[in-house]
């Protein structure tokens, strides 16, 4: 019994004294991290969201952050390909999907992809005119998309989107912008009150033809026009050789008959 009590008490010294040379710790990688764990300074693996007992003394855990972000590249000035300097400003989106390699392999994943959209909207601005980048500003940010996503792969990024925010222009480009849509809106009135004027003529063009057709129409819209207005005193004249109408008890007053004059 007694042997068997220093037996306990050896391996408690025993393990004592191992805590001491060779510390154990505990560490707690989040739901939102990935671990990056590396032994005697080298990479050996990537641990996952949990808790782990690593020996202090030769291995190491570096937390990474995994969740979206974001990154913004205020005004620009690019050159467009009929030579007008813009100031073009965008945000992009992404997230650490390999973990040794965005931190292993680059000094700093996030100035990395802010270099690589700002040589993209140079290359594509500098592709097209002000016309086409104002009219296809979604296709824009699709094709900055597109040709950024894949160098964010080879930094261990997954680019969600890259969007334009704000394109600017010069303010003598702003005067002559206003002034051509101030003359397209202006034109478009014109043609729509051409048009209109070019039904109303065509319509009495076709309401003429018909009373050619019919005069007797005229007569009833001119009734027609009356009916509707009030206050109003309508006079017919009445053909040659019409009877006037009386109302009863009353005798009509007929001209006496001229009797033919005799012949001598």
């Amino acid at each position: 019994m007694v042997e068997l009590l220093w037996l306990v008490v050896l391996v408690a010294v025993l393990l004592l004294v191992a805590v001491k040379v060779v510390p154990i710790k505990r560490v707690t990688v989040y739901e939102y991290q990935k671990g990056l764990k590396y032994s005697r300074g080298r990479y050996a693996d990537t641990l996952n969201a949990g808790q782990y007992w690593i020996f202090s003394t030769f291995s190491s855990v570096l937390p990474v952050d995994i969740r979206p972000q974001f990154v913004t590249i205020q005004g620009q000035d690019v050159l467009s390909a009929d030579g007008v300097t813009l100031k073009v400003s965008l945000a992009a989106e992404f997230q650490v999907a390999d973990p040794n390699v965005a931190i292993n392999k680059n000094a700093n994943f996030q100035n990395s992809l802010y270099l690589t959209l700002q040589m993209a909207v140079r290359e594509i601005v500098g592709k097209e005119k002000i016309d086409t980048l104002i009219e296809n500003r979604a296709g824009f940010s699709s094709k900055l998309t597109e040709l950024t996503s894949g160098k964010a792969t080879e930094f261990g990024l997954k680019l969600i989107s890259a969007d334009i925010k704000d394109i600017m222009f010069p303010g003598e480009m702003k005067k002559a912008f206003a002034q051509v849509v101030k003359a397209q809106k202006d034109g478009q009135a014109a043609l729509e009150k051409a048009r209109g004027e070019t039904a109303a003529l065509r319509s009495l063009a076709n309401a003429a033809r018909m009373m050619d057709d019919n005069p007797n129409l005229l007569q009833i819209r001119a009734l027609q026009a009356f009916a509707d207005s009030g206050g109003n005193t309508l006079v017919l004249g009445l053909p040659n050789g019409s009877i006037p109408l009386v109302n009863r008890g009353e005798k009509a007053s007929v001209p006496p008959r001229k009797e033919p004059k005799a012949e001598d």
